[in-house]
């Protein structure tokens, strides 16, 4: 999530570019809405520099009592690392430079409820948790999901649920991809060494055990040529996390959502903000979070980028999280 997938900052650099590019073509695109994705049609997204709709939140005063003895990377500053990789969840601004999305909005709401100025670095997906472990920045808020190996690691304040989404081309004669059956004898794309290909091997497993023909998982270096095999019929369906997809299913009309996964099926693993193991900052994270989620600026923030079907009743820290990966 980003949930382990890769992208170097060659490929962050590349998908600023293309963003820039796409984005005026995007805005004046009618929209579509996918099952599954939660705003109307008539909704816009404001990816300005400015960000003057972005919600914000007063100090909460049980959640910055929790910091006493925390040291932050700079004083009063809640330092997060933020892989800026797809909208709605992060991607650049109009001006190239400023992080947007979900993710940025809900470090925002955070820092506000700590009482803190919010720096926002831009960092590669695959070099976070070393960026973190040696002190780089305070939390990392990017899409990542709870494992149990990352919590022998690291801590966790959980924010939003973890979904993937099966998706397919607009024409494609699948109507539905909720369980293991479903991909029997499919071309699934998915990425390597995450989260969803473990759930795709596992159901492979199990159509096996019952007689039934495997699922062919395929892999590709880089988002355009995954794509770009979908459309062209060289696969059945991609297998990723839910709201990047979701929003190009919107916007750009060419694939829709046939079926959701939680990210730790069988089980339920959550989208939450890493920390350093131990260093004591997670509970204050968690209480913050949990004091936004009471006031209605967490779901108000999720609205914005139409993602109120992935928001959480409540947050927990260190919960369990996907056992295998």
């Amino acid at each position: 999530m980003r949930r382990g997938q890769r992208y170097d900052s060659k490929q962050l650099m590349t998908q600023r570019r293309t963003f820039l590019i796409n984005l005026s073509a995007l805005a004046a695109m009618p929209l579509v809405c996918p099952v599954g994705f939660a705003h109307a049609a008539t909704q816009s997204f404001d990816f300005s520099a400015e960000q003057k709709e972005r919600v914000r939140a007063p100090k909460d005063a049980a959640a910055s009592s929790g910091l006493a003895g925390y040291r932050f990377v700079t004083p009063g500053v809640l330092t997060v690392a933020i892989s800026p990789y797809a909208a709605p969840i992060a991607t650049y601004a109009t001006d190239a430079r400023s992080v947007v999305g979900s993710d940025p909005d809900y470090a925002q709401l955070v820092a506000d409820a700590l009482g803190l100025h919010l720096q926002l670095v831009p960092v590669a997906w695959a070099d976070w948790p070393l960026g973190l472990t040696s002190g780089k920045f305070d939390a990392v808020i990017s899409n990542v999901g709870v494992t149990e190996k990352r919590k022998q690691k690291f801590d966790f304040t959980t924010y939003r649920l973890g979904l993937h989404g099966f998706f397919v081309r607009t024409d494609s004669a699948i109507k539905t991809i909720r369980e293991p059956q479903d991909i029997a004898g499919l071309r699934i794309i998915t990425g390597s060494g995450t989260i969803q290909e473990r759930i795709l091997l596992e159901w492979n497993r199990r159509n096996v055990a019952h007689g039934l023909k495997e699922a062919t998982l395929l892999y590709y270096e880089d988002e355009a040529s995954a794509r770009l095999a979908l459309l062209s019929k060289r696969a059945d369906a991609i297998f990723n996390p839910d709201a990047p997809l979701a929003y190009e299913a919107t916007t750009q009309g060419q694939i829709r959502q046939v079926g959701t996964v939680n990210a730790g099926w069988p089980y339920k693993a959550d989208v939450a903000i890493a920390t350093r193991k131990d260093s004591g900052l997670a509970p204050a994270l968690t209480v913050a979070t949990n004091g936004l989620i009471r006031g209605g600026q967490y779901r108000a923030a999720l609205a914005r980028w139409g993602l109120q079907t992935e928001a959480i009743d409540r947050s927990e820290t260190n919960p369990a999280g996907f056992p295998d990966a």
